[in-house]
């Protein structure tokens, strides 16, 4: 200890020793504090402005007002130098300053990926956060319903469109005063609103997957059955005036999430949906009444139709509004307004239009498909009506991509679903499938509410991205072994089958339950061997599918209860398709009562609101498909010759 303590003094005394030989050094003296030293402020500004003398353009933030006085917040990019350009508006919910996110000094650099190939110095582009979402006054309503009885007040997104428009028309004086509106899913929903009553200045629209009808088949049901997984959608829409965030999730595996929970409602009461004024009117209508009626858009544009060109825009595999722009642009073309509608169908996932377009799942395309469609149809379809530019062939009346031939289909003439040649192909006995009627039987399998069959091979995890947009071309063959899933398939083909059209399941079935779901999947069966691409040997290929609510066969606005044991038709309309069944590939039709979860369980046991239904209310149940010459069941396709199909396509 004491060699310790002296060590310490003398390096102590050294210390002492050599600051005050520093401070008597020759030459130096105590640092001198000027003003300009001290800093009492934080070091971080009240306000930044980024100089952007280099910019390729000028972004500007605005708050444009309505006709009631609320002002609706825009973010406004216009290229230096702009003379006389069209605007292309997009109205979201999803943060208008999030599409151009990025302080790069070029213009195409600045924007999200779906906005690239505008912003090339010949648009001034436009987007708008709708009422009461982010930078917006007012207040936010889910997909609000056109005024009238849903919609007591004096606005709409049509009139803010309307008002939107004019005042860019007006104010923007680098503009010819023409606008185009683009928009996908909700903001797809929001262009088509704004063609309900379209300011004289919008020339021209693109409603790409379309919100049009949340209960017939886009976000919200399909033919009555829930899509529960999109109740996150709920909370991330409605928790906060920004991003709200998803419900928190015990489990890893979506499948034994909502399994444990029971209901949908159930699910949705334990996580604080109660304090969603939205959900309170969703769950209190079940069923397709008024409250979905007068919102479904398809028969809204149709009754009151615009002169505004239109393009009608979704994809094939669409996993989220593979319902809206078809059956939108059929109603218009039924009520003798084809002449200014497109429909156009590409070989995508939903919004995938807006991003790379080389492959979905395992099918690869030769060329960047969603790219060249922008480049060579969208945008100088747009300029056409925009700037007078000539196009280099009129769009048709329907491009259609083909995923067997991968090429687009042009189609002069497109008919709706209800005008349809449709050929039965029929359920038969040990499983086959066939043209021919079937001359007897059925069979069973014993559908377990407490055992649902899954829509993707477990583990499910509430977020991931690349399998929820492509679940839709998943291989069936997870599944095809399962007891409850009952799998019909024709001999391997010899001759090519064109489906060009909306396929039509129609299912005799008998039930020891009073209610049910049935999901019917029309399959592509590739060859055991596919030499240039062997991942593919054997792959089930869904082409369609969709699932309908047993409680709808009569009536989707007023539901029954299925008598027990009785046979009864379930007929309803397929996603649909423009797609070839190969020689050496085989057809296939699946039929389930559950597609999970995806899809909430239907309990078996007829109750009058199926979201809160009670755990003792959930039972087995068996089902017997019959395929005999009185109850035959079938998928009733759109099969065309190739002489039919020459038929209808657009010359070149």
């Amino acid at each position: 200890m004491k060699t310790a303590a002296r060590g310490l003094a003398l390096a102590s005394l050294a210390y002492v020793l050599s600051t005050a030989a520093f401070a008597a050094s020759p030459g130096q003296h105590t640092p001198q504090v000027t003003p300009d030293m001290i800093q009492t402020q934080s070091d971080i500004p009240a306000h930044w402005n980024q100089p952007q003398g280099n910019f390729n353009y000028i972004k500007r933030d605005v708050m444009i007002p309505m006709r009631d006085g609320v002002k609706l917040h825009t973010v406004i990019m216009i290229p230096k130098g702009a003379h006389n350009l069209p605007m292309l508006l997009e109205r979201t919910p999803y943060n208008a300053s999030g599409f151009a996110p990025n302080d790069s000094p070029h213009m195409a650099d600045a924007v999200w990926s779906g906005d690239k190939d505008w912003a090339d110095g010949s648009y001034i582009l436009v987007w708008q956060d709708v009422r009461g979402k982010y930078g917006s006054q007012g207040k936010y309503i889910m997909t609000r319903p056109p005024m009238g009885p849903l919609n007591p007040t004096k606005t709409d997104d049509t009139t803010d469109a309307w008002d939107t428009i004019d005042w860019l028309a007006k104010n923007i004086k680098q503009s010819n005063g023409k606008v185009g509106m683009i928009g996908s899913s909700y903001d797809g929903w929001t262009v088509a609103m704004a063609l309900l009553h379209p300011h004289p200045a919008l020339k021209v629209a693109a409603p790409e997957s379309p919100m049009i009808d949340g209960w017939m088949g886009d976000d919200w049901y399909h033919y009555g059955a829930l899509r529960q997984v999109n109740l996150d959608y709920f909370t991330g829409q409605m928790t906060a005036k920004g991003s709200g965030d998803g419900i928190p999730r015990e489990n890893y595996d979506d499948y034994t999430n909502f399994l444990q929970a029971g209901s949908a409602g159930a699910y949705a009461d334990a996580n604080g949906f109660k304090q969603l004024p939205w959900w309170n009117r969703f769950s209190a209508h079940p069923a397709y009444d008024a409250f979905w009626q007068l919102q479904a858009l398809d028969k809204l544009v149709a009754k009151h139709p615009s002169n505004v060109p239109t393009m009608w825009l979704q994809g094939l595999w669409d996993q989220e509004d593979i319902y809206g722009a078809v059956h939108a642009w059929e109603a218009l073309k039924e009520a003798g307004h084809g002449a200014n509608n497109h429909l156009v169908m590409g070989p995508w996932w939903h919004s995938q239009i807006n991003r790379d377009g080389w492959h979905i799942g395992p099918l690869k395309w030769p060329g960047n498909t969603t790219a060249e469609f922008r480049q060579n149809v969208i945008i100088p379809w747009f300029n056409h009506y925009l700037r007078g530019t000539p196009m280099a062939k009129p769009l048709p009346a329907a491009m259609i991509y083909n995923p067997t031939e991968k090429h687009w289909d042009r189609f002069a003439t497109w008919k709706v679903a209800g005008n349809q040649k449709l050929t039965p192909i029929y359920l038969q006995s040990h499983f086959g499938l066939g043209f021919e009627q079937p001359s007897g039987g059925s069979d069973s399998y014993v559908s377990d509410p407490a055992k649902p069959v899954p829509y993707l091979p477990r583990p499910i995890p509430a977020k991931n991205e690349d399998r929820w947009r492509t679940w839709l071309v998943h291989d069936q063959r997870f599944v095809e072994t399962r007891p409850d899933v009952l799998s019909y398939t024709t001999p391997v083909l010899t001759k090519t089958v064109r489906v060009t059209g909306a396929p039509v399941a129609d299912i005799f079935a008998r039930t020891t339950g009073t209610d049910g779901d049935f999901v019917v999947k029309l399959i592509d069966v590739y060859p055991g061997s596919v030499p240039t691409n062997p991942t593919m040997g054997g792959y089930e290929l869904p082409v369609s599918m969709d699932i309908f609510r047993g409680r709808y066969r009569k009536s989707f606005a007023h539901p029954s209860p299925i008598p027990a044991n009785t046979t009864q038709e379930y007929k309803f309309r397929l996603p649909t398709v423009n797609y070839e069944f190969k020689p050496g590939h085989r057809i296939m039709v699946q039929i389930q009562s559950t597609l999970f979860p995806l899809y909430d369980r239907n309990p078996q046991t007829y109750v009058k609101n199926i979201l809160f239904a009670k755990p003792a209310d959930y039972r087995k149940a068996t089902i017997t498909i019959e395929h005999n010459p009185s109850a035959h069941s079938a998928v009733l396709l759109p099969v065309v010759s190739r002489t039919e199909v020459s038929s209808l396509k657009a010359s070149d």
